[in-house]
């Protein structure tokens, strides 16, 4: 009797202290945290509205928090409170150095709050003539750049098989991409190859700050920053294009903005270009636009048709990256959710393989009866959004379209629903209607705001539905290679071509280059082709050195995804194609009269038909 009372003494003494150092640590963990995302100096812990605050399970109240230094009071001031929240600009700025951006690790936050626009800075060469968040991180900069050259060696052996050379030598590029470490190594080779280059971001979300410092630091004039802006983004493509004793004749584009800008603001420079290369589906779009009302006044080559472009960069990085960009933003599971991806195009073939590879359950959209036929055939459930809105957890568009996500789809997904974009514009995600009054936006982390409607519900989306990958994680470098080499082979070829062989239209990338390209890259993989013979190259008509493919190949076959040879579908489809051909133009024309631009539109006209 004695001993079990000597042990409940015990064990009450063993609680007791357990509840003080319980007490203790709480206490720590509340006032270090406190330190690091507090916002008001005489703000209670219980009024915190981060989320950190209420998980910790405090046992003691703490009244005031206090500060170890005045960097720690200066931090804490940059979060918003319930009281007085930020604007929803600033927010947007704020974004471009918060931690959970792997692009914007190496970021000073001591200087958040000034525009780069308001700064004087200057490079080592005395240079002034750029605008970044902060010169001072070319260091860090340079190291990226680096780490990306050792996943790049085609394109840094193009650059050392050609230096020699200077194909590019009074070329004058005025280039509009995301600027990363990947861009910077494609810049960097055409400055090595006689370019001179002005760049500027096409997202404001996708620099990374410390490869804009280097950059600058090298001489190259670059206008970008991390959360720019609308205002900040027009004013740097204007900076890039309007300087003085400087006039571009050579432009490399991604989405169009700065063709557009130039088209319309600058209408004499954009006559003396020499050649436009693009090389995203929103841009191409624009470029065949202004081709078919006769306003296309340069060449263009169209880089996101190319097979390099489309089956490596659209497909294998997409597949990768949405994986990527989805869980370092939301921490979400795949297993079991109910997803849907609007646009089976190759982007959203790369982005339905992964989430299904996950255990997602996929369902796609389409308008192209041939791309949902390719979806049917590959397992997926092809429907339309309004049909499945209500059950879907994740929402995902690329398309290059424009409100392929209405407010009214909007209105009916379910609570805790996640809204993304894979296409290149901002445009397939109608965000413009969530900003009015009813509705609240709330910053949870970087590149991910909480919109909460009356009732309480929440959708979540993400990076304001602008581009995912590049703009909430990273894409891989070695893809980006392909893509990267593709384009300056496409420069060297606009910018040195004999008067007349380019007209004022848009252009596919020769296949032999495509071929070149793809060459290059084999090493990477200790890959070694199959060589012709005479006698097979002579019964198949080719060069045994290539093109091995005509122009109008696409590498995209219909019927390779049936599962067996010789399928019963495979030739319904084959003998449908047979029949079709049988059709003259004119007959097309008669029959089907709506088909009428569509066939005169075809590059391949004659050649299909005969």
């Amino acid at each position: 009797m004695t001993e079990a009372v000597v042990d409940s003494k015990t064990e009450v003494k063993q609680a007791t202290k357990y509840v003080k150092e319980t007490e203790n640590v709480a206490e720590k963990y509340s006032v270090l945290t406190v330190s690091k995302n507090s916002s008001d100096v005489n703000m209670n812990v219980g009024e915190m509205p981060s989320a950190a605050f209420t998980a910790v399970p405090t046992m003691k109240t703490v009244k005031k928090i206090q500060f170890a230094n005045t960097e720690d009071k200066q931090e804490f001031s940059k979060y918003p409170t319930k009281a007085g929240r930020r604007s929803l600009s600033r927010s947007i700025s704020q974004s471009s150095t918060d931690s959970y951006s792997s692009a914007a690790s190496y970021t000073d936050s001591s200087d958040d709050e000034t525009s780069p626009r308001d700064k004087a800075q200057v490079n080592t060469q005395g240079s002034s003539d750029f605008c970044v968040k902060n010169i001072k991180q070319a260091e860090f900069g340079r190291r990226e750049i680096e780490i990306a050259e050792q996943d790049m060696s085609a394109l840094v052996s193009l650059r050392k098989r050609a230096q020699g050379e200077k194909p590019l030598a009074g070329a004058k590029i005025v280039g509009c991409t995301h600027i990363t470490a990947q861009t910077a190594v494609l810049i960097e080779t055409l400055v090595a190859l006689g370019a001179q280059c002005r760049w500027t971001a096409c997202n404001i979300y996708s620099t990374q700050n410390e490869v804009a410092a280097a950059l600058a630091e090298t001489g190259v004039p670059v206008f970008a920053w991390k959360g720019e802006s609308e205002d900040d983004f027009w004013w740097c493509i204007d900076r890039c294009v309007n300087t003085e004793g400087w006039q571009a004749n050579m432009i490399l584009d991604d989405g169009g903005d700065l063709t557009h800008w130039v088209y319309k603001k600058y209408p004499n420079v954009f006559k003396k270009v020499r050649g436009i290369v693009e090389e995203s589906v929103t841009g191409v779009h624009r470029l065949y636009q202004l081709s078919k009302a006769g306003k296309l006044s340069v060449p263009a080559m169209n880089v996101n048709d190319s097979v390099t472009k489309q089956k490596f960069d659209n497909l294998y990085c997409c597949r990768e990256s949405i994986l990527d960009g989805l869980k370092r933003t939301t921490d979400i599971m795949f297993g079991g959710k109910q997803v849907v991806v609007c646009g089976y195009g190759e982007v959203g073939k790369g982005c339905c393989t992964a989430l299904k590879a996950l255990g997602a359950i996929v369902c796609i959209t389409e308008i192209d009866p041939i791309c949902a036929l390719q979806a049917c055939m590959d397992g997926y459930r092809v429907v339309k959004l309004s049909e499945v809105i209500r059950q879907m957890d994740v929402v995902i568009t690329c398309t290059g379209n424009k409100n392929v996500v209405t407010r009214e789809q909007l209105d009916r997904m379910k609570n805790g629903c996640i809204v993304c974009n894979m296409g290149h514009s901002n445009t397939e995600i109608d965000v413009a209607s969530l900003r009015s009054p009813e509705l609240t936006w709330e910053r949870v982390r970087s590149q991910v705001d909480h919109i909460i409607w009356p009732d309480g519900k929440r959708v979540i989306l993400l990076a304001e539905g602008r581009l995912l990958n590049l703009s909430c994680s990273t894409v891989p470098t070695f893809v980006l290679s392909i893509t990267a080499t593709t384009q300056a082979l496409a420069l060297i070829e606009l910018f040195n071509a004999p008067d007349g062989r380019y007209k004022q239209d848009v252009y596919l990338l020769p296949k032999k280059m495509d071929e070149y390209v793809a060459s290059l890259h084999l090493p990477n993989f200790d890959a070694h082709l199959t060589e012709l013979s005479d006698e097979q190259a002579k019964y198949m008509g080719l060069n045994k050195n290539g093109p091995f493919k005509p122009n109008y190949y696409r590498l995209v076959s219909l019927c390779s995804v049936s599962t067996r040879a010789g399928s019963q579908n495979e030739f319904s489809l084959n003998f449908s194609r047979s029949l079709f051909a049988l059709f003259t133009l004119n007959t097309l024309k008669n029959l089907l009269p709506k088909m009428e631009s569509i066939a005169s539109h075809l590059v391949v006209k004659q050649q299909f038909l005969k």
